[in-house]
């Protein structure tokens, strides 16, 4: 009876032994299992699909991204619940207005003015100029759709080669601004980055244009693009991509600006994301920041396949750190990291 009862007790603790190993113990293993660690970590490219261009805001519980045209798309929109895992959404601006002709939608940008009230900044080619132009949308829902019912474009700039790429800020005081550039590689002369005044209802440029930067540095080629501004620890960070967008050489940097109508100084360091061994020609970015960590968002061929259709420029995400008040980009990334 005796050695029947210590053999018992023998089995039953090599069994709770083997349970609590197991994870399946009376207390709470906080040690996650193979499959929890897998779903908390993500690899890059995010997006693996021709999606140039990313930007995105996050309403709610939802982050809503907006890209380049694609798949016959105009703006398409995805939608994620955590910056890795996304999905299409479909077209956030299914109908263009009488000025534009279709086909060439780019470098969209969203802002949200209220709880009901979203504007989109576009690129779409005008049909009286011939050039690219930037237009502007409004929506009740930050996936769309979104209506454009003026009757000419909020820029053009034709004689500058087109305007292109237009990002909204909105800054600490309230004021609302917008970034652009005029395409004038595509007619031999200088590409600069743009800033305006919005008006406070997103829909109309107040004052004068102002200047901000050109292409001046051996890495940037023969243009600058792709701006946005960023606010951190109260300085007015305006980051841009530059060279040829098909290209190795295309890059990621940044300026120090006193204002939103500068002057504008580039940082020494530039560029601050570049060709690696897992990505090519990483650029024209966008900036979020989540539980006061920040995070960047930018397209990148796969390495060796820089200008090809299939699959395109992806979409990758990486970690942004600040160093002394720099940004520091943590990549292109190949390996397994933590989601944000």
């Amino acid at each position: 009876m005796t050695g029947g009862t210590t053999r018992r007790r023998g089995a039953a603790a090599v069994l709770a032994a083997a349970l609590l190993a197991a994870g399946c113990g009376g207390g709470d293993d906080p040690r996650p299992t193979s499959r929890e660690t897998d779903a908390r970590m993500f690899t890059n490219p995010v997006v693996r699909t021709d999606a140039p261009d990313p930007q995105a805001i996050r309403v709610g519980d939802t982050w809503y991204l907006f890209h380049t045209n694609a798949a016959g798309r105009n703006v398409p929109v995805l939608t994620s619940p955590d910056l890795v895992d996304w999905t299409p959404a479909g077209d956030a601006l299914p109908e263009l207005p009488a000025w534009a002709e279709p086909g060439r939608n780019w470098a969209p940008e969203v802002i949200e003015l209220a709880p009901d009230r979203f504007l989109l900044y576009y690129t779409v080619a005008g049909r009286e100029s011939g050039r690219q132009c930037v237009g502007r949308a409004v929506a009740s829902a930050p996936q769309g759709p979104y209506r454009d019912d003026s009757t000419a474009p909020l820029i053009c700039q034709a004689e500058l080669g087109g305007a292109i790429d237009a990002s909204p800020f909105r800054d600490a005081d309230g004021s609302l601004w917008l970034l652009w550039k005029n395409d004038g590689n595509a007619v031999g002369v200088d590409t600069w980055i743009w800033s305006q005044r919005l008006s406070d209802d997103g829909l109309r440029l107040v004052g004068e244009p102002v200047r901000l930067l050109k292409q001046t540095e051996p890495w940037e080629g023969n243009l600058v693009e792709g701006p946005f501004f960023h606010r951190h620890d109260g300085k007015l960070f305006l980051f841009f991509a530059a060279n040829a967008y098909d290209r190795a050489e295309y890059a990621e940097g940044y300026a120090v600006c006193e204002s939103p109508t500068g002057p504008c100084v580039k940082a020494p360091e530039n560029p601050i994301l570049a060709t690696n061994g897992a990505a090519s020609g990483p650029g024209h970015a966008s900036m979020v920041v989540v539980d006061g960590r920040t995070w960047l968002l930018y397209h990148a061929w796969p390495p060796g396949q820089e200008g090809t259709v299939d699959p395109g420029r992806q979409i990758w995400l990486d970690e942004v750190v600040w160093e002394d008040s720099k940004p520091v980009v943590k990549g292109p990334t190949a390996g397994p990291q933590p989601k944000p």
